[in-house]
């Protein structure tokens, strides 16, 4: 893992790549289509790609792996792409934002996925061209197969719109999939408040611990996309043409219904916390109350034990035949009276 102490001293624009090596080799594939066809390609290396843009249609380029700086490095030299988005495209821990340049538009994203039942995040870089849409991701995890699937269908409105719809379309799969994942949160609080009220373990404070991160880490990668989105709606650049920022009021409304579900969660989340405490309390106190019950209760006993314990010589219960039994009954009927008293009290 390159760490962001090796860009120290480093001019802006250096083309130093950070972050986790996810994918080992760099995939290349392209979709390059208009109305009435479609070529869907993977690509040895990136020149192929690029000779497509050339022409009078839409071409996708898609770069899974982002290691390899000298692929970005040839992107960049082709089609006058600024070095300061090349940098960050290669720096894999920028928070969502948009940039907008003369001839283009650049836009960050942070995409999930599951594995191994576990949340991981992305970066995701795209660059909207003019008859071009380029998406950089650290590693193929599939998260935009849905959007290759309505290219093929040649009645879908992909097909006959421009490269700002097709970049709306990937942002909005994006944040659908924040949905799905949403979904099985809320599922782990249903699961963990159950088990919260039943058995308070430590392990179910490790969970909501561990619930608590990653509703902090989701709401980072959420929160800044409001902005984004919001600057797409107000922008005047020719590249998003008026007609799809309809879609992206949309999309709008999709991120702050996130927003405000994550911010619910965390909220029950730190609720949870409260709860657990309680009920560790609680759970105390029952323990404190059966030994205090116990103590109580041999309390009488002991003071008896004490008494016959002296062994004075002129005690007349120590020379009677039916002394010792008298005194077990006496201890006996005691330990029944105080039962029956905290009984009626309703302290058991």
């Amino acid at each position: 893992m390159n760490r962001t102490s090796q860009k120290l001293g480093c001019p802006p624009g250096s083309l130093i790549h950070v972050g986790n090596k996810i994918s080992e080799d760099v995939q290349i594939s392209y979709i390059h289509y208009n109305k009435d066809h479609i070529i869907e390609k993977s690509a040895d290396d990136i020149e192929e790609c690029l000779e497509h843009i050339k022409e009078n249609t839409i071409t996708w380029i898609n770069v899974s792996g982002i290691h390899n700086t000298k692929i970005i490095e040839k992107i960049g030299h082709e089609l006058g792409i600024n070095s300061l988005t090349l940098e960050d495209i290669l720096h894999t821990r920028q928070r969502p934002k948009i940039e907008e340049y003369d001839n283009y538009i650049y836009i960050v994203l942070k995409k999930i996925y599951l594995v191994n039942e576990e949340i991981n995040y992305e970066q995701l870089s795209l660059i909207l061209g003019q008859n071009y849409v380029i998406s950089f991701q650290e590693s193929e995890t599939g998260t935009l197969n849905p959007i290759k699937k309505r290219l093929h269908n040649n009645k879908s409105k992909i097909r006959v719109s421009t490269t700002d719809y097709l970049t709306y379309s990937l942002i909005d799969t994006i944040i659908d999939n924040y949905f799905i994942f949403l979904e099985l949160i809320e599922d782990r609080i249903d699961s963990i408040e159950d088990e919260l009220i039943s058995n308070p373990t430590h392990n179910v404070l490790k969970e909501i611990h561990d619930l608590k991160r990653e509703m902090t880490l989701l709401l980072k990668s959420v929160w800044p996309l409001r902005d984004v989105i919001s600057t797409m709606l107000r922008t005047e650049s020719m590249l998003i043409h008026d007609s799809t920022k309809i879609y992206f009021h949309d999309l709008y409304d999709h991120t702050i219904q996130v927003i405000d579900t994550i911010q619910t969660f965390k909220e029950i989340v730190a609720s949870m916390l409260d709860v657990y405490l309680s009920s560790i309390s609680n759970k105390m106190n029952e323990i404190m109350k059966v030994l205090t019950i116990i103590a109580t209760i041999f309390i009488p006993l002991t003071f008896i034990a004490g008494i016959y314990g002296m062994n004075f010589e002129y005690m007349p219960e120590l020379g009677w035949k039916y002394g010792y039994p008298l005194v077990l009954s006496v201890m006996l009927l005691t330990i029944l009276g105080m039962l029956s008293y905290f009984k009626i009290k309703k302290w058991i």
